[in-house]
């Protein structure tokens, strides 16, 4: 069971059979009660109703302890609780929750809210100009996603950036839009980018051309993340598609900007797959699991390999790093060869893979090439390299044993190159090495490849290729840094669980009814008391609250009550949508006016939780809005009447004039008042309200 506990934190955590935190305390947070779940030892737990109830909603048991959202809410318990979980406390370093969150997909994004939209796909044609004769690139996957797109009836303008180191006449829009137009077999025509573009885009709407904007590099508004840019970019625009996924550690104003200005921001087929690389490298699903670390500069990876350690049963170091670490050893280097500025990075490493048990192998033997002679090579032990000679390759008894090491690896990470600084030959160990894990790749072992050179090794071996391949060295070192992927944080959240409607309510055949922006549950659960006729789901952002809400839930034995933490401007419609029942109510009240203005980034009510509303919800089924701030009641009004497809109309109090001529609703209709708004009317305040109603569809 210890496994268990190791491969759902994603950690190498030695003895930790002998750890047993947490089992004897009242659980205050769902992710504390999978962790103590996954000790089994526990006698409390098996008593605790509210974990079972819990993971059975969630669809959850020890096989999905590798999901990445876990560590997000973990990461929320260390924060509330930070004595209490020293485990907790070592897992949470940023690099699951903050960097790698759950996201919209295009691959789950209903694909008839694409049927007329304007959609911008951020590509990166570098890449796709590169790898256009290569088998096995990323082509295929970012032409899926244009064409997926096209198919599906969205009108697509494309934005990339490409490099002006590249041939010029690649350089070229001209040429750009040709190619595409080739890879995809549709007509791409080429854009400048310029006052013109929103009315050029509403006269083409209804054209089934692509439209390709010209090279974002030669701005320099783009670097800066210009927000007029940004808006300048996405003039009439309505969903965003980003399907540049490694240039997702920079902040540009056409992957971070942008998404300000479109209501919708999603991850294409390319992007997803890019994450599924990096989560594949992070996860602990096979063992043991050994990482070839190669290139120079340990001072600036040093984070990133302590992150590894923590990951890796041991590391592998080829390359100049490996003299950093042999000096750390105490080991004879020339100091020619030995970094200063990497000493205390080196030595922390050491020390970091001795209390972890983690293994650290180095070179044995080099291939050194003399200096005044070049075309002289001659084999040194590592330890002993004469004056004059430098060195080019790891040596035979290097290679030989890495091999025989390697080969009872169930996964490999292999990041870096094998060749050193002073060398510029190709590493023939390097070759070696690709054969080796090609074979091993072919015996059930998980090989992830990074790096544009020790790509192209690889995939020399075989025009099949049965590993993950990541050309793009720069953003995998980021995201094991602990960095954030910006250009993936600016798109929109998802929510990771598939609910199971059947744990959570007694009946659900039931009509539902959610409150968005739940708080702290009083109004939905005095309401559900009141209605044991219908089922009420809370959906609030802020996880202490829903985790206090869920004990009330456990505690009172409620049946057609539940809570959830998410993002509703975003989940809603994933969430909702699996509801067996119908939608007949929702309610949003009293939404904080600071993350209402217009402008903000997460305001509650959008474009995309309206449409998601007008679609579930039920003929004759009702919106009820309600603030003591007029402002945003008007401005939530505007949004349900400009994006409610005409499916929305304001019902008026039939026994109150006054509604017909200013549409607020003089009482609440539910008789069942939330705690802010009994806090507003007790101080003699008003409250504004409305009351939306969805017409049937003869009506």
């Amino acid at each position: 069971m210890s496994g268990v506990l190791d491969f759902f934190l994603g950690y190498s955590l030695p003895r930790i059979s002998d750890f047993h935190y947490g089992c004897t305390k009242r659980f205050q947070d769902l992710p504390q009660i999978r962790l103590c779940l996954s000790y089994g030892k526990c006698s409390v737990v098996q008593k605790c109703k509210k974990a079972q109830f819990l993971l059975k909603a969630l669809n959850l048991d020890l096989a999905d302890h590798v999901d990445l959202h876990s560590f997000r809410e973990e990461c929320a318990v260390r924060s509330s609780y930070p004595n209490k979980n020293p485990l907790l406390a070592e897992a949470c370093d940023g690099r699951d929750s903050d960097i790698l969150p759950h996201v919209q997909t295009l691959k789950n994004f209903p694909a008839e809210e694409l049927i007329g939209k304007v959609v911008m796909v951020r590509l990166d044609v570098t890449v796709l100009l590169r790898e256009q004769k290569k088998q096995q690139s990323p082509v295929a996957r970012v032409i899926s996603t244009i064409k997926y797109l096209h198919k599906a009836g969205a009108k697509l303008i494309l934005i990339s950036s490409w490099s002006l180191r590249a041939n010029l006449q690649l350089l070229k829009l001209e040429y750009v839009a040709e190619f595409l137009s080739s890879e995809l077999e549709l007509k791409v025509i080429p854009v400048e980018l310029g006052s013109g573009l929103e009315q050029y885009v509403l006269e083409d709407r209804h054209k089934s051309d692509i439209l390709l904007l010209e090279n974002l590099s030669q701005f320099k508004q783009e670097q800066a993340n210009c927000s007029e840019f940004a808006r300048r970019l996405s003039s009439g625009v309505d969903i965003f598609v980003n399907d540049a996924f490694f240039q997702s550690h920079k902040i540009l104003a056409s992957n971070v900007g942008i998404t300000g200005f479109c209501y919708a921001s999603i991850a294409g087929f390319h992007f997803e797959e890019g994450m599924s690389q990096l989560k594949k490298i992070i996860e602990m699903n096979k063992r043991p699991y050994f990482a070839i670390v190669g290139g120079a500069n340990l001072a600036g990876k040093a984070a990133a390999l302590q992150f590894l350690a923590s990951r890796c049963d041991g590391l592998v170091f080829v390359g100049d790093a490996a003299f950093q670490i042999m000096h750390a050893f105490g080991l004879a280097v020339p100091m020619v060869l030995v970094e200063q500025e990497s000493l205390e990075a080196a030595h922390m490493l050491v020390e970091t893979a001795k209390s972890k048990g983690v293994q650290l192998v180095l070179p044995k033997d080099f291939w050194c090439l003399n200096d005044h002679y070049p075309s002289q090579m001659k084999i040194f032990p590592a330890n002993h390299i004469m004056d004059g000679w430098k060195p080019v390759d790891v040596g035979p008894n290097t290679l030989e044993e890495m091999i025989s090491m390697l080969s009872r690896c169930k996964k490999i990470l292999f990041i870096g190159a094998v060749k050193f600084s002073s060398s510029n030959q190709e590493s023939a160990g390097e070759s070696k090495l690709a054969a080796m894990l090609y074979n091993l790749s072919q015996k059930n072992c998980d090989v992830i490849v990074v790096g544009k050179q020790a790509c192209e090794t690889f995939v020399g071996k075989s025009s099949h290729v049965t590993v993950d391949l990541i050309e793009n060295a720069s953003i995998v070192w980021e995201f094991l840094k602990g960095r954030k992927l910006h250009g993936l944080l600016a798109l929109d959240r998802a929510y990771p669980f598939e609910l199971n409607w059947d744990a959570i309510y007694a009946n659900t055949t039931l009509p539902l009814v959610v409150d968005v922006g739940s708080g702290n549950g009083l109004f939905l659960s005095r309401m559900a008391k009141m209605r044991k006729d219908w089922n009420f789901l809370g959906m609030e952002i802020n996880e202490k609250l829903v985790s206090r809400c869920l004990d009330h839930v456990s505690q009172s034995g409620m049946t057609n009550g539940y809570f959830i933490a998410a993002n509703a401007t975003s989940t809603f419609r994933s969430i909702v949508s699996s509801y067996p029942g119908d939608l007949v109510l929702v309610s949003i009240q009293c939404p904080n006016p600071d993350f209402n203005k217009t402008e903000h980034r997460w305001r509650m009510v959008q474009r995309s939780l309206v449409e998601a509303l007008a679609d579930l919800l039920a003929s004759d089924g009702k919106v009820f809005l309600q603030s003591d701030v007029k402002e945003v009641v008007v401005r939530m009004r505007e949004e349900f009447m400009k994006y409610g497809k005409g499916k929305l109309t304001v019902m008026h109090d039939l026994e109150d004039s006054t509604s017909h001529r200013d549409e607020w609703l003089k009482e609440n209709p539910f008789g069942i008042r939330s705690d802010w708004e009994q806090h507003v009317i007790d101080r003699g305040a008003p409250m504004y309200r409305l009351l939306l109603l969805k017409s049937s569809p003869s009506g």
